[in-house]
């Protein structure tokens, strides 16, 4: 980002703090429809109990901002506006980020082969690029099906596949799973790899490229790519599930420490300002961006969302219309975590649900409010 960028973004920054913290989305039944979104969360999550922190923000104004709900069950943390969540995918639109800058620095392309940056890459990579991986169409298999099987004697934290442990699993295969480019397929496989390919190629570790080039620069200061023993996560929510009706804590899986494909913890907060960087092309030019927002087209089945419906895809971002309106979004789902954004850029619309249980749909919660904002 250079300097002109960058005091554009903190100007606008700082007048959006004199902004009224609750503005209508629509004319009319303004404080009705505050009121609907405030009763749906309530209805869902109780005072004491795992929760959830919503983001609703129209034209650049935050309409509605709260947290339900506590970010731990030891000390009962109120879920806030800094309260930072794990994103699990919701992550890969800053993988695709920090990819795309560097291909505007000429440090890598999109055609550039995945051989290229790591010639020691089975065949079978030869034909798959960096355009591939970020379109989930490189066909590499998934890491998660390759790990031995677990330990039960050995805690989960300690036993936890990191990224370049899963190139490594890739590098003992020899044949992906179709031809890259022939079909689509979601591959957190991919965004691993790209995570790794930002090391090789900036010479920085990926937490450090991101908070570096992406979140000190936006502003963004809670936000981080987690990493065990080199860096904390402010303000952390815990993950949790509910089990035979009581509530467990469950933040940690044997895949939770990848960093490409959903390493980020972020807040509302810092979404609000990562959503008006987007809103403002401040990070890449609309030009530079629209490569991001150009869907993906192969001869084989295409993209789908999770229940199987057809959608469309570009780097980082589902990019399906919903109910007849133009929307980039994308979903995240981990051990006791659910998350979701959904952009509706021609209505001037952004809703970010983060809930810290796994027992709540935040695509569909997100969907419901941007109704309470668009019909």
């Amino acid at each position: 980002m250079n300097g002109s960028s960058g005091r554009r973004l903190r100007a606008a920054l700082a007048l959006a703090m004199f902004l009224p913290a609750l503005m209508s989305c629509r004319p009319g039944g303004e404080e009705r429809r505050l009121n609907e979104l405030k009763a749906l969360f309530s209805s869902l999550v109780s005072a004491n109990e795992p929760g959830a922190a919503v983001l609703v923000v129209k034209d650049g104004r935050t309409v509605f901002e709260r947290g339900f709900g506590v970010a731990d069950l030891r000390a009962l943390r109120p879920v806030g506006r800094r309260t930072n969540f794990r994103l699990a995918s919701v992550s890969k639109q800053f993988t695709a980020a920090a990819v795309m800058l560097l291909v505007r620095e000429g440090q890598l392309g999109y055609e550039t082969g995945l051989r290229d940056i790591f010639p020691d890459f089975p065949e079978y990579g030869r034909a798959v690029t960096v355009r591939h991986l970020l379109n989930h169409t490189s066909g590499l298999p998934d890491y998660e099906d390759l790990l031995p099987p677990r330990d039960p004697g050995v805690p989960v934290e300690e036993d936890q596949v990191r990224d370049a442990a899963v190139l490594e699993l890739l590098k003992t295969r020899t044949a992906g799973k179709f031809a890259p480019g022939s079909r689509w397929d979601y591959s957190n496989s991919g965004y691993v790899l790209l995570g790794l390919a930002v090391e090789k190629v900036s010479g920085l570790t990926f937490s450090h490229f991101l908070k570096e080039k992406i979140f000190a620069p936006l502003g963004m200061t809670g936000t981080v790519a987690y990493v065990r023993g080199l860096n904390e996560v402010p303000d952390r929510a815990h993950g949790h599930s509910r089990e035979n009706g009581r509530w467990r804590e469950s933040d940690q899986s044997r895949t939770s420490a990848t960093l490409g494909d959903g390493g980020v913890y972020s807040s509302t907060t810092d979404l609000a300002k990562w959503d008006e960087v987007l809103r403002r092309n401040v990070l890449f030019s609309e030009e530079e961006f629209r490569e991001a927002l150009l869907p993906v087209s192969v001869p084989g089945p295409g993209p789908e969302e999770p229940d199987g419906t057809p959608a469309a895809y570009g780097f980082g971002w589902f990019l399906n219309p919903w109910r007849g309106r133009a929307r980039m979004w994308h979903h995240g789902e981990t051990t006791g975590f659910r998350t979701a954004i959904h952009r509706f850029p021609e209505d001037g619309l952004t809703v970010v649900v983060l809930c810290n249980r796994s027992d709540l749909d935040a695509s569909a919660l997100a969907l419901e409010s941007a109704a309470a904002c668009l019909f």
